[in-house]
């Protein structure tokens, strides 16, 4: 059970390995994706396809025929890889060998729906991945496996997902060995040192350059690639202001800036120079509305020749983030 890359990157390495024979795979219904808002299938489906597995695609496990649809299935296992739809006890209860989660963390810290992200967020140096068996609280079940990786400083939250979504595929082929040579014993969680990883909202994406510059520094990777982070900049005289999208750079802690937090302060090494509360962040790439990602240099001959360099240019944020 699984929808996104994650979830197919262990699906993938279970078809692979041979570890056992896949019986049905269940993702999410295809969404509109796109200009044309086309229906698209999700990674999982598109895999599961290609290999000849039967896709089922039921909107929740409200009614008895989507759990007897399951059950007909007669499955010795549930593996489930970020799936996204919630799992009532009659689901659990189904398979005879137990239902297990691939978790993108080392629980019992970071449950919940962006691991990944939150752990960026927060200045964690080492993540993991956890083979739990599920239960009816949220990632709290006992744990089978559970393995430690390092989070480099400037490791952004796309490559941080690639690496954890091909350790987690060999987890799961691990963990299906487990169970089919023996009983196994899984650990429970220590509940007084989970913390819960909230799924991402639109006031995660927008960088607050009046903070900290690791805290900036941080906020950029977590939301890179995907969803971005962003900010606006105004452009006096013009009475606009431009929205954009930043890429991860380097900076500078305890650099005097003679200017407010969020000016931007010219050039440097083919990066544009923003101001933060204790430091100097450096973009190299930026991305306006609307337009392909261009490198700081363009975007300074493009857009800041236009402006007063004395005056702030970056806004606050928006209304509806204060």
């Amino acid at each position: 059970m699984g929808t996104p890359d994650f979830a197919a990157a262990t699906l993938k390495k279970v078809i692979q390995s041979g570890a056992g024979e896949v019986v049905g795979v269940y993702s999410q219904p295809d969404r509109p994706c796109g200009r044309g808002h086309k229906c698209v299938p999700s990674p999982v489906k598109r895999l599961a396809l290609e290999h000849g597995v039967p896709v089922f695609q039921p909107l929740n496990f409200k009614t008895p025929e989507a759990v007897a649809e399951l059950a007909s299935l007669t499955p010795d296992v549930l593996l489930v890889a970020a799936y996204g739809l919630i799992l009532p006890q009659s689901v659990l209860d189904i398979p005879k060998l137990g239902p297990w989660n691939v978790h993108a963390s080392l629980l019992p810290k970071y449950r919940g729906a962006a691991p990944i992200q939150r752990a960026i967020l927060a200045g964690e140096t080492e993540t993991g991945i956890t083979i739990m068996r599920m239960e009816a609280g949220l990632d709290t079940g006992p744990m089978l496996i559970r393995r430690e990786v390092s989070i480099g400083p400037d490791e952004d939250a796309g490559s941080l997902h690639d690496r954890l979504a091909a350790l987690g595929g060999e987890m799961a082929v691990e963990a299906l060995g487990m169970l089919a040579t023996g009983p196994v014993a899984p650990v429970p969680q220590d509940g007084a040192k989970a913390t819960y990883a909230a799924k991402l909202t639109k006031d995660d994406t927008h960088i607050f350059w009046d903070r900290p510059v690791q805290e900036v520094h941080n906020r950029i990777r977590a939301m890179s690639p995907r969803p971005g982070a962003f900010f606006t900049l105004a452009i006096p005289g013009e009475n606009r202001q431009i929205r954009l999208q930043a890429l991860p750079g380097r900076y500078s802690q305890g650099v005097a800036a003679d200017a407010p937090p969020g000016c931007v302060l010219g050039l440097s090494e083919g990066m544009l120079r923003i101001s933060c509360a204790d430091g100097v962040y450096m973009l190299p790439s930026i991305k306006p509305s609307g337009k392909q990602f261009m490198d700081a240099t363009a975007f300074s001959c493009g857009y800041l020749s236009k402006v007063d360099p004395g005056l702030p240019l970056v806004c606050p944020p928006p209304a509806d983030l204060l």
